[in-house]
């Protein structure tokens, strides 16, 4: 059995290549659209958020695929959603001060992303309830099926139509200047790195579990996500930075909603049926309903992310890794397994 320093130290060499891959991805992804004259709806919704979301979204497709852990992506993209609402706009806001949002933040995208949340929960429950799964061990089981699959896909469909409908009027602009051959070219570096990268993740989440005996998706939700939230982390931190808070906002509830919505059900498509466990995604998905509760009402009290409210956030954080660090050393049994 590998080590559990070695695994460690393949997630940080995984998390290097990946957040080199990321921000390579990131900048050829602006440039094409730029390059192409993509309307800024697509630019936003779909370059942008394909771009820094696809660490989410290969590892999803390499758990699934090459070590059949749909339940670690599962649970990557919903530790990477705890990050990105907890820890990035707490330390965004320790490092750049205070973040002031805006009323179309807090009751269109929060609103839309917790309806993101809501759906994929449903998605999962409808799972359980019209496929069931028997298992011996009494937990409850369902497969999510490619019809259930595409509810969520559906519902970002109609995110990127109210986006559309906010900017139908702007006019097409294309930038020449752009070099297309080079910015593609580094777009598939760019993925090569972010596969290299994820692939080394989910390897040591997948040993960590063996090592402590416990399900590998409990390691998915920190290890792999803490690894493929950092691009997001870099870019909302810089953003704030900059003096550029509403972006820091955006980035989060935008690259959070194309992960649910996205990220999770393709794995499903690609693969057809997979099976999810009821008695980890509840627990799972039910503190982010608790996380995304607590920064939507901390973001819209007076329309400001404080310093006090900065370390609310980081302590929460902090709790949810406790308890998944509890949960692996079988001090509370919280998920069943």
């Amino acid at each position: 059995m590998i080590g559990i320093a070695t695994l460690f130290g393949l997630a940080a060499a995984g998390t290097v290549v990946l957040w080199y891959g990321s921000v390579r991805l990131e900048d050829a992804a602006n440039d094409i659209a730029v390059g192409y004259g993509l309307p800024t709806v697509v630019q936003g919704a779909v370059i942008a958020a394909v771009g820094s979301s696809m660490p989410e979204l290969v590892s999803v497709l390499i758990a699934t695929l090459v070590h059949g852990e749909f339940e670690l992506g599962v649970g990557s993209i919903v530790g990477s959603a705890v990050f990105n609402l907890l820890a990035i706009p707490g330390i965004a806001v320790i490092i750049g001060g205070g973040i002031d949002t805006t009323r179309e933040l807090v009751y269109k995208e929060a609103l839309f992303y917790m309806l993101a949340v809501a759906s994929l929960l449903l998605t999962f429950s409808l799972a359980v309830i019209y496929n069931p799964v028997t298992a011996t061990d009494g937990l409850i089981r369902g497969d999510v099926s490619r019809p259930l699959a595409l509810f969520p896909v559906a519902l970002y469909g109609l995110y990127i139509f109210t986006q559309y409908l906010d900017v139908a009027d702007e006019g097409r602009v294309v930038d020449t200047s752009v070099n297309l051959t080079r910015a593609w070219l580094w777009f598939g570096v760019g993925l090569v790195a972010i596969v290299i990268g994820v692939e080394g993740l989910v390897r040591s989440a997948v040993g960590l579990g063996e090592a402590f005996g416990t399900p590998a998706f409990l390691w998915g939700m920190t290890v792999v996500a803490a690894g493929s939230s950092l691009p997001d982390a870099f870019v909302s931190i810089a953003a704030a930075q900059a003096d550029r808070p509403t972006v820091t906002i955006a980035n989060v509830l935008g690259s959070n909603t194309f992960d649910l919505l996205i990220c999770v059900p393709v794995g499903v498509l690609v693969a057809g049926t997979l099976t999810v466990n009821f008695a980890h995604i509840v627990p799972m998905m039910s503190f982010l309903v608790f996380a995304t509760t607590v920064f939507f009402g901390i973001s819209r009290t007076e329309m400001r992310l404080s310093r006090r409210e900065a370390w609310t956030l980081l302590v929460l954080y902090v709790a949810f890794v406790c308890w998944l660090i509890l949960e692996s050393l079988g001090v509370v049994s919280v998920l069943e397994f």
